[in-house]
C-alpha cells in the first residue's frame, strides 16, 4: 500500500534548503581556512627551526667543538639549547656529516639520516623531513668558525606532534566560530522562514503555482475590471477587462494612474484621492462604478463596473415613469374635460360644447405641427414632442425659440439626442422643483456645425461653480436610490469635446442658466445643399 507524501509547505521546504545550505557553507568555509592554516603552520615551524639553528651557529665554542671533533662539548651546549628553545632536537655534525650531538646518545657518531652536503656547502636549508626522530620540521644552516671556514652544520627539528598540538588548538577555535556561523545562520534560517510562512499563509508549495494559475485564469475570466496598485500607486495588475474599460495601454504595469489616465475624477478615485463606495465615474462614453480596497501593504485594489447599459435602460425607466405620470395626469384631465363637455351637452349649450372641443384637441396638435415644421429631424421631434408633454404636466413650459430650425442632415442623432435630452432635464428638474417656468430650445445651423441652446428661467448657477456642474458625481439634487446623480452633464460634456465640439455655461436672457453647445461636422453637407 502506497501511503500518499503530505505536501510540504514553504515553511518546511525553506527551512530544509537554508538548513542545508548554511551548513555545507559552514563546512567548505572551515575546509578552505584550515588547509592554509595547515601550511602556514609547517611554513611557521621550518622559520621557528631555522632561526634556532643560526642563533646555534654564532656559538664559537659550538664551531670550535666541531672542529675539534669534541663530542662531549658539542653534546652539552646542542642539549642546553634544545632544551632552552624547545625544540625536538638540535644535532651538531663535523665536515663529514657525522653526528656530535644528538637527543639519543646511541646515534653519536653516525653520519645524519638526511642529506648534509647543502649546508656543508654554505646554504641555508629549510624542509618537512622523515627522520630517525619521525617527521619533523627542519632547519639546517653551516657551521663556520670565526675567519668564515665551515666546519660542520647544525640541524634542528620541531617534532610533528608539537605542530599538531598547535593546529588542534586553533582548530577548536575555528570550530567554534563556525558553529557560532552556523547557528546564527540557522537563527535567521528559522526567523525567515517564519516570515515567510505567515505571508504565505502556511501554503503547500506545489499549491503556489495552482493558485497562480487559478488566479490568472479568475482576473482574465471575470466580467469586471480589476487594477491592483502597490504602495506607491503604479499598476502592478490589470485584467483584460480593465484594459477596456480604462482604455488602458497594454504596457501600463509599472506606470503611475496618472501616467495612462487623464486628470479627472476617474483618476482620482483610482488614486485614493476621492473616498467612497459605488463612486461613478465616467470614461469617454462609458459610465463606471468604482470601488477601491486599501490592502494591508499600502496598496489598494480597485474594481470597476460597466453601467453603461444599466445607465441607459435606468434613463429609459424614468423617461416611462414620466409618461406613465403625464399619461395619468392626462387621463385625469381628460375625465374634467368630459365632464365640462357633457354638462354643455346636458344644458343645451351645444355652440359652446364644439368650441369647447375644437380649443382642446386643437392647442396640442398646433404645438405638435410648430415642432415638426422647425425641427426636421425625426428623432429629435419626437424628443421634443415627449419631453414638451412631460414638462408640462410638471408645470414647465418648454418651447422652441422662434427662430429655431434643425434640417434632417444629422450625422449622429443619438449622440444629439443624449446631450438635447440631458440639457432639457436638468432645465426642467430645477424649474420643477421651484414651482415652475419656461424652458427655451434653440437649434441653427451653420454649415455643417450645429448650434444648439437650452436657456431656463430658473435661478441660473453661480459663476464660480459653473465649471464644476460638469464634474462626474457633482450634483446639487438628491439622487434616487436606483442610480446615482452626477453624470448626465459630464456625460454631455465628454461627448461634445470627443467631436471636437465644446459647451459652454452662461446667464441667459430669461434670467436662469443658458447651455451653448457647438458641434461641428455634425450635419451632413450634401443633404443641406439639397434642402
Amino acid at each position: 500500500m502506497k501511503l500518499s507524501r503530505r505536501p510540504r509547505r514553504v515553511f518546511a521546504q525553506l527551512l530544509l534548503s537554508q538548513t542545508v545550505v548554511t551548513v555545507g557553507v559552514t563546512a567548505v568555509t572551515a575546509g578552505l581556512f584550515l588547509a592554509p592554516v595547515s601550511s602556514e603552520l609547517d611554513h611557521d615551524a621550518m622559520q621557528r627551526a631555522l632561526s634556532i639553528a643560526q642563533a646555534t651557529a654564532t656559538d664559537e665554542s659550538i664551531a670550535r667543538a666541531a672542529a675539534d671533533r669534541d663530542v662531549v662539548a658539542a653534546q652539552r651546549n646542542a642539549e642546553q639549547i634544545r632544551l632552552a628553545t624547545g625544540a625536538s632536537f638540535v644535532v651538531v655534525t663535523d665536515l663529514d656529516g657525522i653526528r656530535l650531538s644528538h637527543t639519543d646518545p646511541g646515534r653519536i657518531g653516525q653520519r645524519v639520516s638526511t642529506d648534509p652536503e647543502p649546508a656543508l656547502s654554505g646554504r641555508s636549508v629549510t624542509a618537512i623531513q622523515e627522520g630517525t626522530l619521525g617527521r619533523t620540521a627542519r632547519g639546517k644552516v653551516p657551521l663556520r668558525m670565526a675567519d668564515g671556514r665551515i666546519v660542520g652544520e647544525v640541524s634542528v627539528g620541531i617534532s610533528d606532534d608539537s605542530i599538531r598540538r598547535r593546529l588542534l588548538k586553533m582548530l577548536t577555535g575555528i570550530l567554534l566560530c563556525a558553529g557560532a556561523g552556523l547557528a546564527a545562520g540557522t537563527l535567521a534560517t528559522l526567523l525567515m522562514a517564519r516570515r515567510l510562512k505567515r505571508r504565505t499563509h502556511n501554503i503547500a508549495l506545489a499549491d503556489i503555482s495552482a493558485l497562480l494559475v487559478e488566479r490568472e485564469a479568475m482576473l482574465h475570466g471575470i466580467r469586471e475590471g480589476m487594477v491592483a496598485l502597490d504602495e506607491r500607486g503604479r499598476i502592478r495588475l490589470a485584467n483584460d477587462e480593465a484594459l477596456r474599460l480604462l482604455g488602458l495601454p497594454e504596457d501600463c504595469t509599472g506606470r503611475p494612474i496618472g501616467a495612462v489616465l487623464p486628470p479627472g475624477r476617474l483618476a482620482d478615485v483610482l488614486a485614493g484621492r476621492i473616498a467612497g463606495a459605488d463612486l461613478p465615474a465616467v470614461r469617454d462614453d462609458r459610465v463606471l462604478v468604482v470601488n477601491r480596497m486599501a490592502t494591508p501593504e499600502g496598496g489598494a485594489v480597485v474594481t470597476l463596473r460597466d453601467r453603461t447599459e444599466l445607465e441607459s435602460l435606468v434613463r429609459e425607466l424614468d423617461t416611462t415613469r414620466s409618461l406613465t405620470e403625464a399619461l395619468r395626469a392626462q387621463d385625469h384631465e381628460h375625465a374634467n374635460r368630459m365632464h365640462t363637455l357633457l354638462g354643455l351637452l346636458e344644458l343645451g349649450r351645444h355652440e359652446h360644447a364644439v368650441a369647447f372641443i375644437s380649443e382642446q384637441s386643437g392647442s396640442h396638435a398646433v404645438v405638435t405641427a410648430r415642432i415638426a415644421e422647425q425641427v426636421q429631424d425625426p428623432h429629435v421631434a419626437a424628443l421634443l414632442a415627449g419631453k414638451t408633454s412631460v414638462a408640462g404636466e410638471r408645470g414647465v413650459r418648454l418651447a422652441l425659440a422662434p427662430a429655431a430650425h434643425l434640417p434632417d442632415a444629422v450625422v449622429d442623432a443619438r449622440a444629439l439626442v443624449t446631450v438635447l435630452g440631458n440639457l432639457i432635464d436638468n432645465a426642467v428638474d430645477a424649474l420643477a422643483a421651484g414651482g415652475g417656468g419656461r424652458v427655451e430650445v434653440s437649434l441653427a445651423a451653420a454649415g455643417p456645425t450645429l448650434l444648439l441652446q437650452v436657456t431656463d428661467s430658473g435661478p441660473g448657477v453661480p459663476e464660480e461653480l459653473r465649471e464644476q456642474v460638469f464634474e462626474e458625481g457633482w450634483t446639487s439634487k438628491d439622487a434616487p436610490a436606483h442610480r446615482p446623480r452626477g453624470l448626465g452633464l459630464a456625460m454631455v460634456r465628454r461627448l461634445v469635446e470627443r467631436t471636437g465640439g465644446r459647451i459652454v455655461l452662461d446667464t441667459g436672457p430669461l434670467g436662469g442658466a443658458r447651455f451653448t453647445v457647438e458641434l461641428p461636422e455634425a450635419l451632413l453637407t450634401t443633404q443641406l445643399a439639397e434642402a
